[in-house]
């Protein structure tokens, strides 16, 4: 029994030293590589085979390379760019109008009721943009506003000029005086940007102080989004807050690309989709305010354009719906000039791709006046490119503006009679007439009964308003019965009353 066991102890050894002496070339052999793998096969035999896992590839992994690294972020960016960032505070008197007023008993026993002025203020931000203190916000941080205030990074707080501002485009430009130059940030070339590019977006959300919050580009040439009527908004994820209107949306080369203007949320807070107004129409803006004007006039075309649906695609023999088909021409204007038809369908303008009609409402108004430009038009199958040069919306037999004063419903409402030319820039049909109200001062009859800029006045006490001549003449009547029609959005509206 002893002379047993130690011959097995030293069958072992031998076993155990073979394995090890030819166990690479079982391991190449079996696949397995190990002493149960070796077993399984002599086990199982030579013929069958065993799926073996891959080996993983364990990706790299490296702690961060010398302090350079560990220390890459946007604060020299933020540094550079950020005391031009300012905030702006706006305050305005407005008038209450009273239940009663219009009640001929109440009237009659107590007079016209007067209600108390309330003082209503708007906090947002402002980017400064030259040096001199010029300063670019929103239209909607400073409408109606009788006193602007600008509180810069470093503290100062200055009385400001609103040197210009437009509704339609929601831009406002503000001026500030100092001894000194202001930090400035330069405006970029917005039509440089890609979806994905990284963009740092700062200003005053919710009145906390300023904030800088980082993202991407996400869209371009972003459409109604029913902020204002301009409709080529640049998106990004970006945190834009209530407050952070007329901020900056900055690149990653310390240039402004952008000035944030709305965001899309169900709670008032950012859920990562904000919009911005491009830099290079700022630029237009900013440039008509530091020439004098006080509004910026779009430049004049003389058409009206209207989508391409996938039907009138189809019609047109085009691969996809893009585009802006022009619906009307206004008689002896740069679009008729140009050799531009009813029918036509624009598809690039200077060499970019036009994907709706607002796309070319943004490249006609950032087009330089004083060059030519040339429009790619799609026309019975055939492409054509057509030289154009724009003209000044000022220009031309358009009414000027005039005030209607007098003691009747429609004192304090600027009008105009409309032509092909403001019609192009109120976005009405450029064959409409009449006298169409441009602007109502809140405080004013006009307002009380209702009247909203956009209104183009039809009837008054069974005259028809053919000119701002007639409605100034009717608008004097000493009469309390009003009877009246205005249109507005197509759609024609009687009010009657007495006042």
């Amino acid at each position: 029994m002893r002379m047993r066991s130690v011959f097995s102890r030293v069958a072992l050894l031998v076993f155990a030293a073979v394995v090890v002496a030819t166990g690479s070339v079982l391991a190449q052999e079996s696949g397995s590589g190990t002493l149960r793998g070796f077993l399984s096969d002599l086990l199982k035999g030579e013929g069958q085979k065993q799926l073996v896992a891959p080996q993983r590839d364990t990706p790299e992994r490296r702690v961060p390379f010398g302090q350079g690294e560990i220390q890459l972020s946007f604060a020299p960016l933020v540094k550079e760019t950020s005391p031009a960032v300012v905030n702006v505070y706006a305050s305005s008197t407005v008038q209450v109008r009273s239940p009663f007023m219009g009640d001929p008993f109440f009237e009659q026993f107590f007079g016209r009721p007067q209600m108390p002025p309330r003082v209503r203020s708007s906090l947002g931000s402002g980017v400064l943009v030259d040096p001199s203190g010029v300063i670019v916000t929103n239209n909607h941080v400073i409408s109606d506003a009788d006193e602007v205030k600008v509180a810069l990074a470093d503290g100062r707080e200055f009385e400001s000029e609103i040197l210009l501002k437009d509704k339609a485009l929601d831009l406002a430009v503000l001026k500030i005086s100092g001894d000194d130059a202001f930090p400035a940030v330069r405006l970029g070339d917005s039509d440089t940007l890609e979806v994905g590019d990284l963009v740092l977006a700062i200003g005053n959300p919710f009145g906390v102080g300023q904030t800088t919050t980082s993202g991407i580009v996400s869209a371009l040439a972003r459409s109604h989004v029913g902020v204002s009527d301009f409709g080529f908004f640049i998106q990004t994820d970006a945190a834009i807050n209530p407050g952070n209107s007329g901020g900056a949306l900055i690149d990653m080369r310390g240039q402004v690309i952008g000035i944030n203007t709305a965001i899309v949320s169900r709670s008032g807070g950012s859920i990562g989709i904000g919009f911005a107004i491009p830099a290079n129409m700022v630029r237009a803006v900013v440039n008509a305010a530091l020439s004098g004007a006080d509004t910026f006039e779009r430049p004049f075309f003389g058409a009206s354009f209207d989508p391409v649906t996938a039907q009138i695609a189809e019609a047109l023999g085009m691969e996809r719906p893009v585009g802006a088909l022009v619906r009307e021409i206004a008689p002896d204007s740069p679009a008729e000039r140009a050799g531009l038809r009813p029918g036509d369908a624009v598809v690039a303008m200077d060499g970019a791709d036009i994907q709706h009609p607002d796309a070319l409402e943004y490249r006609l108004v950032t087009h330089p006046l004083e060059e030519k430009g040339v429009i790619r038009v799609l026309r019975d199958g055939t492409t054509l490119e057509l030289n154009f040069k724009l003209e000044r919306l000022s220009d031309g037999e358009d009414a000027k503006p005039v005030t209607l004063d007098g003691r009747g419903p429609f004192a304090g409402a600027a009008i105009a009679t409309l032509a092909p030319r403001l019609a192009q820039r109120l976005k009405l049909p450029l064959n409409k007439k009449g006298v169409v109200v441009l602007e109502v001062d809140r405080r004013s009859p006009a307002a009380s009964v209702g009247l909203r800029p956009g209104d183009i006045i039809r009837e008054v006490n069974g005259i028809e308003i053919e000119d701002s001549e007639t409605m100034q003449v009717v608008a004097r009547d000493t009469g309390r019965r009003w009877d009246f029609a205005v249109e507005r959005d197509g759609r024609i509206l009687r009010q009657r009353l007495r006042f």
